[in-house]
């Protein structure tokens, strides 16, 4: 099934929800991050939380999610947009954690203290910026803490990534549930009691249902119309000429430095590890304009 994040609203307007599927998305950025099991169950996650998010985004609206904990993944980022174009990264793809039970130990990689970092651009003259404590560092249930506190929408996040025998991602996606003002508590209720009642979204995703059949066993008492169905993909803006600005900005003499003690410098994009190789000749071209 392609990736991709389907968007409702209900008939009275008081419930919002999106679903999607991320696998492919998830693979690949795994894959290029060289992620172990734990990892990539917790970049998963975020990514997909990430891509859910950015239902909720128009235009050339841009966003970007970090995690940082006290735990042995260090840092995870995650950049979307409205267009449905994700990346991701993260500081430290091996953190070597078993599993916990039947699960992989992600509050434990990312460690029970640590915050969620929230970034979006409007397009308006600055950026929105907010920060939340980490709650149970599981990802679904921060965001939708980050939801509920900052933007005050009641929220439901539920993000799934499933492994095969190889450790390879052979499921991820995940749903957001929103009550929208006035709102409903019954309704909500209601909905959140079906949520429970549900498999795994990656199970169902491997059942082959696709997500608006999945917001429709969600919302099964609730009337809805498709609002919006957007096509999801990995896609890293990266470019040499945007490596030579950020050569630039190390200023003349450090370029002048790295002219004369190497024969070529490297610079990989954290994102999707593309290597971009500059001689010293560039280097010190680089230094003089």
């Amino acid at each position: 099934m392609q990736d991709h994040m389907v968007r409702v609203v209900s008939a009275d307007g008081l419930l919002r929800g999106t679903a999607a599927v991320t696998t492919g998305l998830v693979k690949e950025i795994c894959q290029r991050q060289k992620s172990d099991f734990t990892a990539t169950v917790a970049l998963g996650r975020l990514l997909t939380g990430g891509a859910l998010l950015s239902s909720l985004l128009k235009g050339q609206q841009r966003l970007a999610l970090m995690i940082e904990g006290n735990g042995p993944l260090g840092k995870m980022s995650v950049e979307t947009d409205a267009k449905g174009r994700v990346r991701g990264t993260l500081s430290n793809p091996v953190v070597d954690l078993p599993p916990k039970g039947d699960r992989f130990d992600v509050a434990g990689a990312i460690g029970r203290a640590g915050f969620l970092h929230v970034w979006k651009d409007l397009g308006l003259k600055d950026p929105y910026q907010s920060m939340v404590q980490l709650q149970t560092s599981e990802v679904g249930d921060d965001l939708a803490w980050y939801l509920a506190s900052s933007e005050q929408v009641p929220s439901s996040v539920s993000l799934g990534v499933e492994l095969d025998s190889e450790g390879a991602v052979a499921a991820a996606g995940g749903l957001l549930i929103q009550s929208l003002p006035p709102g409903d508590e019954d309704r909500v209720e209601a909905v959140i009691a079906a949520l429970q009642q549900l498999p795994p979204t990656t199970s169902l995703l491997r059942q082959g249902m696709a997500p608006v059949e999945i917001l429709a066993k969600v919302l099964a008492d609730v009337e809805f119309r498709v609002q919006e169905t957007v096509p999801l993909e990995f896609y890293c803006p990266c470019s040499r000429q945007q490596t030579e600005s950020m050569l630039r900005s190390l200023g003349p003499e450090e370029l002048k430095r790295l002219a004369a003690e190497q024969d070529s410098v490297e610079v990989v994009c954290e994102y999707c590890r593309t290597p971009y190789q500059f001689s010293s000749e560039e280097v010190e071209r680089l230094a003089q304009h």
